[in-house]
């Protein structure tokens, strides 16, 4: 017998408690044995969660608990579950978590602690969707070219909703708020920070990169309007927020932020709340994985799908996919050196001259334009609207910044880069 002890019973806690109990006999004949949970943490003992469970406020009711074999780490957040990590590790206790914000930030500290100890994280990135063995070890055979995903399904929601339905920004936000997809500060989830704590996760596995949020190229869905979507299908284009990992000769590129996709691509085609990665290997060419992102049993299913991995081998392959370093190591490259095409969306006033001067920046900082639409803003205004053929990152952010000091310009320019 496997005896959990599962630190967080929210929403997701909950979910694998009660999988374990409901699918009892699926899952002890997938394992090779029972596997029940003795104990669990919560911080407000007053709520009833409807659990057949021993309840305890005390995490180390759990930690020091020597029959509990494996430790479900649902808290949420960085350094009071990374403490309460390793102290199960240090204590020989297999651990599972969810938790993708811890592994951007500590997942080599815990894989270096871990070792032979099976420490298990499927649930952490894309839900139910299982990337993490793909990557780690069905595609382990493969250098890994690329990896591109719909990471994050409230953005994507949001994003679906507002090309589909033509409902603005603000008001869809409202509405994923009212749906419980949103929190009440939106801002991990619009901003980008959610998808790009998994893309890093993904990352270390298909290239061994140490990188931290802080360093990557990370923005959000906030300035998306519907004049960007309407640009985008009037030119063969959806937008979605995308994480992004592309390999360019022995460094790596991450980034997360809104794109423009080709209407034709599968991605493109992922709407709602779902979540889609493709990830691109140098010998099986692109595979695409699909399914929930997020809720209770999506990711509770992955959870328990880890627990009944550690009861059949008792260990875990190497944590981040490498026993050993590769040689000729990656390395991150810097967010000002990435090239791509870009959209821009620039609001003017309609004076005489003014398209002249915006293109003549576009010369001076060496970007070529691709396509160029104008559409009235209001009785005297007007976006401009560009592509451009590819061009480098710190040039657009430099003509970025002397378009917005223009006398005529209104607003800060808008920017979405082209996949």
């Amino acid at each position: 017998m496997i005896k959990v002890g599962i630190i967080g019973v929210g929403t997701v806690g909950t979910s694998v408690a009660q999988i374990l109990k409901d699918n009892a006999d699926v899952i002890s004949a997938r394992a090779g044995c029972e596997i029940v949970v003795k104990r669990g943490v919560v911080k407000n003992l007053a709520k009833d969660r409807g659990l057949d469970i021993v309840i305890t406020d005390d995490i180390d009711d759990v930690l020091n608990d020597p029959e509990i074999d494996i430790v479900v780490e649902l808290m949420g957040g960085v350094e009071e579950p990374f403490e309460v990590v390793k102290k199960a590790l240090k204590g020989g206790k297999a651990v599972v978590t969810a938790n993708k914000a811890l592994l951007a930030y500590h997942r080599y500290e815990l894989a270096e602690l871990a070792k032979d100890i099976a420490f298990e994280y499927e649930a952490s990135v894309a839900g139910g969707i299982p990337i993490i063995n793909a990557l780690r070890d069905g595609l382990s055979a493969n250098h890994i070219e690329s990896i591109m995903g719909i990471m994050n399904g409230t953005c994507n929601y949001m994003m679906t909703k507002m090309t589909n339905e033509g409902v603005a920004y603000d008001d869809i936000l409202k509405e994923s708020q009212e749906l419980g997809y949103a929190e009440a500060d939106p801002s991990f989830d619009v901003g980008g920070y959610d998808a790009a704590h998994k893309l890093l996760i993904l990352a270390s596995i298909a290239y061994g990169i140490d990188a931290k949020p802080e360093d990557i190229l990370i923005e959000g869905i906030e300035n998306v309007s519907q004049d960007d979507i309407g640009f985008a299908k009037e030119f063969g284009y959806a937008i979605k927020l995308l994480g992004i990992a592309k390999k360019d000769k022995n460094e790596v590129e991450l980034r997360v932020h809104a794109c423009l996709i080709s209407q034709d691509e599968m991605i493109a085609k992922i709407d709602g709340v779902m979540n889609g990665i493709s990830v691109v290997g140098d010998k099986v060419g692109e595979t695409l994985y699909y399914g929930a992102g997020a809720g209770g049993d999506a990711t509770a299913s992955a959870v328990v799908a880890n627990i009944i991995d550690i009861a059949r081998s008792g260990k875990s392959t190497p944590m981040l996919g490498f026993d050993k370093p590769m040689e000729g190591k990656l390395t991150l490259k810097a967010p000002e050196n990435i090239r791509s095409k870009y959209y821009l969306r620039i609001n003017v006033s309609d004076k005489t001259g003014v398209l002249a001067r915006i293109t003549k920046l576009f010369e001076d900082n060496n970007i070529s334009i691709e396509t160029m639409l104008q559409r009235p803003a209001s009785s005297d205004s007007a976006n401009l609207l560009f592509s451009t053929h590819i061009a480098l990152e710190r040039d657009i952010q430099t003509m970025m910044k002397e378009i917005e000091a223009l006398d005529f310009v209104n607003s800060a320019p808008v920017m979405i880069r082209i996949v």
